[in-house]
């Protein structure tokens, strides 16, 4: 498996939208994550770029502040030009007036929808995202290494923050230092918003650190990741912090939480492999959380067990490791994997890496 060339992508793409020969790329404030996937840009905004994508390659239409920078990262097959706000429509119009065209619907504002219809005249405008995200979901082995590095690095501070934990500091000072850490490690940024839950806020999947203030025996969840060269990470870890000898058995009952969620991840890790399906992977986890403890457990695992990563941390619209998922993973597809137990008032146990699926099995990035 070995990187893919700016033509390739561009082949996936096209190889799943039968009829289309021209496709438009529209970016608002922030980058279109397939604008991402066919440059592979690493630097610039391109605040209101478009690129026009056909079968023989694809043109950045760009403004003076970031022409430079495109020129410096164009690839064979990549044509930048410079223009102005006029200039522009004017450009594309030449090349999309009259022409059936495809546009990425779950990324374009409907304002900027009605514009192109109205300015660049379209014979008519197809949602291509679904081909989009075909051509996403299997990466290759550059893809691979980034993500496999951002995980690295996410682990790794992961593994030092255990070591600075101290009673007394608050769920916001961890996550601060944390992102610190990752940016020093080789991070670019946060894959999201870094989550921090001591005590009974890991019980909320989705917390936001506050003020929350660490005490011993409790929990303390860090859900974070890394991205390098534009692709994402997604790892979660589950600790306790010391022990509260005021309550040992309350203590029994937080690692019986950890042990039974790591077993969980591990049996669902063991079923990956190409061919296995979504569902099925899903619930040898549930299965194994639902019957632990004579039922304790039964309904505590609240959310999909996985979802695929890549530019974006949850990668390729819907394609989840969930209870009715009939997704069929393939060789060099990347997922999370990340059963998890949540006892409101108590606490909550996620644990969660990123694993490739291969002809083989399982590997663990």
């Amino acid at each position: 498996m070995k990187a893919a060339t700016l033509r390739e992508r561009v082949d996936k793409v096209f190889k799943n939208t039968p009829g289309i020969n021209r496709i438009l790329l529209v970016n608002t404030n922030s980058q279109d994550p397939n604008f991402i996937y066919l440059t592979d840009f690493t630097s610039g905004l391109f605040e209101g770029s478009f690129l026009l994508v056909t079968k023989a390659g694809v043109t950045l239409f760009t403004y003076p502040l970031e022409y430079e920078t495109a020129k410096q990262q164009a690839v064979r097959g990549m044509r930048i030009v410079n223009m102005d706000s006029e200039k522009k429509f004017r450009l594309l119009e030449s090349e999309i007036k009259g022409a059936k065209i495809g546009v990425n619907e779950r990324f374009v504002p409907y304002r900027s929808y009605k514009n192109l219809k109205k300015r660049l005249k379209p014979k008519s405008i197809v949602d291509v995202s679904e081909a989009f995200s075909k051509a996403r979901e299997t990466k290759d082995s550059e893809e691979i290494k980034r993500i496999r590095e951002g995980a690295r690095i996410t682990k790794k501070a992961v593994s030092e923050m255990q070591k600075r934990l101290k009673a007394g500091m608050t769920e916001r000072e961890l996550a601060i230092e944390f992102d610190s850490l990752m940016l020093r490690l080789g991070s670019e940024r946060p894959s999201f918003p870094t989550i921090v839950c001591f005590g009974a806020n890991a019980a909320l999947p989705h917390h936001m650190p506050d003020n929350t203030r660490l005490k011993y025996g409790d929990f303390v969840l860090i859900d974070a990741g890394a991205v390098v060269k534009n692709y994402a990470s997604d790892i979660t870890r589950t600790m306790l912090f010391g022990k509260d000898k005021g309550r040992v058995k309350e203590y029994g009952k937080k690692l019986a939480m950890l042990n039974t969620v790591k077993a969980a991840q591990s049996k669902a890790i063991s079923a990956i492999k190409q061919g296995a399906k979504g569902g099925k992977i899903h619930m040898i986890a549930q299965n194994i959380i639902d019957k632990a403890d004579n039922g304790t457990y039964k309904g505590t695992f609240i959310h999909a067990l996985g979802h695929s990563i890549g530019i974006e941390v949850h990668d390729g619209y819907g394609r989840f490791l969930s209870p009715k998922s009939s997704l069929v993973l393939k060789d060099g597809m990347v997922t999370s994997v990340e059963p998890g137990i949540y006892l409101p008032g108590f606490g909550g146990v996620r644990f969660e890496d990123d694993v490739l699926v291969t002809k083989n099995g399982p590997v663990i990035l």
